[in-house]
């Protein structure tokens, strides 16, 4: 093989290879001496056996990954390629044989591997599918559906989008188009960060990939071939953001045993049938057993009706519910997409590649340097019932079944696109997306030059902007205007002095600033407020529903995120009086609350911290940075007010793509290059994330080290 690595000075890898297949090699190795514990414990995520190595505490997940057939699914997905695309099948076992050969050589440098145990393990030609699968099969928020059902049960049906927002479960991003004519080069920059949680290895890896046929450079995930989010071959550019699409359901299942009505372990395995339309039909059933580090295994059991895969529940429990979702039913998670990304040479080339993709659903934005311009949806969403969107629908019932698939929407580009989640180009497909703040505050900032270069992106990358703040601050204003008790003469001195210090606030949610510390303080006393009133707190006990659902239906997050609307537009069922007194008589308590803590606030960085997620914790309980940002900022640093100021979301990658000069583009991730601790690139670009700057991407081989083995 004629491969050649090279490293530039921030130990990002640039592979180069004599054809696809030997690259695809060199990238499998490459994933595999820098990330071996993180791509190895995604492998053991999608198939559903972590807890063997990392406890009792993975167990949850890896009971969900099992009954969920995640690695049954990259298996069936990835034996259809084979049959219907042999050249992209061919392409990944280079890289899975890529994979396998650096194994030994990364695991020996990774210490996670003898602190647990590990041994590495041997990829199968599914298992990128199965990491891909497993990274994002929690990306669609299904179990909101279960949190709208418990909505419905305790406030009524006209409460079910009550608290409908993006929230603590979902992932997002920024992203925008800037056309040529807006540029100081005359060509086309695209620019953004992906949000997602946090985690240490980071999600992307920095790469360039280059070949006769093609030279790439984008954000990788470890463990996937290819460059599928974010990449630039030189003549085109593509990015992606969450398009907040709804395309998975959960139907509430009946089921029984055939032949055998014992109930406990001895029945597990045996013939189950459920309830569809049609009546009763077989379901397949068998148990799986996962091994526990510590502790004794576990027996599953693994359900599958013609709608899914049972991920709660079962026959012998009181509520059994199935998961459909489209790789499972289509058998295709969009793989013969990543090859024809690298070999793209226009719009029209990337357009007819994310023609191909299927998980998850994405906006795209791509321009090319002949002035071409896409804003589309990518994905698989299928039709069906408006209420298979909303909430858990019986599975006996008909009209719940999928009828084929959507015709994706896109749109034209003048000048400017953004896209952060909000309801916009794909609200056709979705129920909650993400306030428009986001996405007004990047419209509004790319509106004021008259023209941008790549470096002056990373003004908007970190921008600190909360807009999300006005109607609790104006429900601080109105306090002014009111007399008696209920004005100012209600307040005790120290909270008319913190609601004076809140009117000044600039709405700046700067690391620095200890006006931030205290609107945040005011905000979650809000929030443990609303959230303990009588008429909400029957949400307050979540249902008895596995631990891995338990983010999406904890009642101080939703309301957390909800806020914004249960302060101004919403209706709260149950409220005695009018909802606009319980607002009004909320804020002045928390502002109570705040004010009796006495004292100066600490700067916002001070509690707002980076909590990134580790496989495996590291025992030093080291002290992370502070962070400026917030949920709602283009600086989008998430912490769960009324829970806790540390921030697990964030940017994970920010970067810059230059279509008049590849050379000129930008990017960072949270933590660097290497996944082995101690490494000399494992957080060498930290400082440079914190501080909202960008690393150049280099594309001169001459200016790059050259690896020897």
């Amino acid at each position: 093989m004629r491969i050649q690595v090279y490293r530039d000075p921030w130990g990002i890898p640039h592979l180069r290879a004599g054809s696809a297949l030997e690259l695809a090699y060199a990238q499998g190795r490459n994933a595999a001496q820098d990330r071996a514990w993180q791509i190895e414990v995604e492998r053991h995520r999608s198939q559903g056996t972590t807890a063997a190595f990392l406890g009792a505490d993975a167990v949850g997940w890896d009971r969900f990954a099992r009954q969920a057939r995640l690695d049954d699914t990259a298996r069936r997905c990835f034996d259809r390629l084979a049959r219907l695309d042999a050249d992209t099948a061919a392409w990944i076992r280079s890289y899975v044989d890529g994979v396998n050969d650096g194994l030994g050589d990364g695991a020996r440098r990774a210490p996670q591997f003898e602190a647990t145990g590990l041994t590495p393990g041997q990829w199968q030609p599914w298992t990128p599918l199965g990491v891909w699968l497993s990274t994002h099969i929690l990306f669609a928020g299904f179990p909101t559906k279960l949190w709208r059902e418990e909505v419905v049960r305790r406030l009524g049906a006209e409460a079910i989008e009550l608290f409908a927002t993006d929230g603590p479960g979902t992932s997002g991003s920024n992203g925008w188009l800037v056309a040529g004519d807006r540029t100081t080069t005359g060509a086309a920059l695209i620019a953004g960060d992906p949000h997602r949680f946090i985690e240490d290895p980071g999600v992307y890896q920095q790469i360039r990939l280059a070949c006769p046929e093609f030279d790439v450079v984008g954000l990788a995930v470890p463990g996937v071939p290819g460059i599928g989010h974010f990449g630039h071959t030189g003549q085109v550019a593509w990015a992606i953001t969450n398009a907040m699409a709804d395309y998975q359901d959960l139907y509430r299942e009946r089921l029984r045993r055939r032949g055998d009505r014992r109930h406990g372990g001895d029945a597990l395995g045996r013939d189950v049938e459920a309830l569809g339309p049609d009546g009763w039909r077989p379901a397949s059933a068998h148990v799986e057993t996962i091994e526990v580090a510590g502790a004794d295994p576990v027996e599953v059991e693994v359900i599958e009706t013609e709608r899914g895969p049972v991920v709660i529940g079962g026959p012998d429990e009181s509520v059994a519910i199935s998961l459909r979702y489209p790789p499972r039913v289509r058998e295709d998670l969009g793989f013969s997409a990543l090859p024809a990304l690298l070999r793209a040479r226009s719009v029209a080339d990337v357009d007819r590649a994310f023609d191909q993709w299927a998980e998850p659903v994405n906006v795209v934005q791509a321009a090319d340097t002949e002035g071409g311009l896409l804003h589309r949806v990518a994905g698989a969403v299928p039709r069906r019932h408006r209420d298979n969107m909303l909430r858990v629908v019986p599975a006996w019932e008909p009209g719940h079944e999928w009828h084929g698939w959507h015709e994706l929407p896109r749109e034209g580009v003048e000048g400017v696109a953004v896209m952060a989640n909000q309801r916009g180009i794909a609200g056709p497909l979705g129920v909650e997306f993400a306030p428009p703040h986001r996405q007004r505050r990047i419209q509004q900032l790319l509106d004021e030059p008259a023209s941008w270069s790549g470096k002056g992106m990373a003004a908007i990358h970190t921008d600190t902007h909360l807009a999300s703040a006005r109607p609790l601050i104006e429900l601080l204003e109105r306090m002014g205007g009111l007399e008696g008790p209920e004005g100012l003469e209600g307040l005790s001195p120290e909270a008319v002095r913190l609601r004076e210090r809140l009117l000044r606030w600039d709405r700046g949610m700067d690391a620095g600033s200890t006006d931030a510390t205290a609107y945040a303080a005011v905000r979650a006393a809000v929030v443990r407020r609303l959230a303990a009133h009588p008429a909400l707190s029957g949400l307050s006990e979540p249902p008895p529903y596995p631990a891995i659902f338990q983010p999406w239906l904890a009642l101080v997050p939703r309301v957390a995120y909800a806020l914004e609307a249960l302060l101004t537009s919403r209706q709260i069922p149950g409220v005695d009086g009018t909802t606009d007194r319980l607002r009004a008589d909320l804020v002045r308590s928390a502002l109570e609350d705040v004010a009796a803590d006495g004292g100066e606030p600490v700067p916002w960085g001070e509690v707002h911290r980076l909590a990134p997620w580790q496989a495996l914790p590291d025992a030093t309980d080291e002290q992370w940075p502070g962070l400026s940002g917030d949920h709602d900022c283009v600086l989008s640093t998430s912490s769960v007010p009324g829970v806790t100021d540390h921030s697990a979301r964030g940017p994970a990658a920010r970067y810059v793509w230059d279509l008049g000069r590849r050379e000129d583009s930008l990017w960072v991730v949270p933590f660097g290059a290497s996944g082995v601790p101690g490494d000399a690139h494992h957080r060498d670009q930290l400082p440079l994330w914190l501080q909202g700057e960008l690393a150049p991407v280099t594309t001169d081989w001459n200016l790059l080290t050259e690896e020897k083995s």
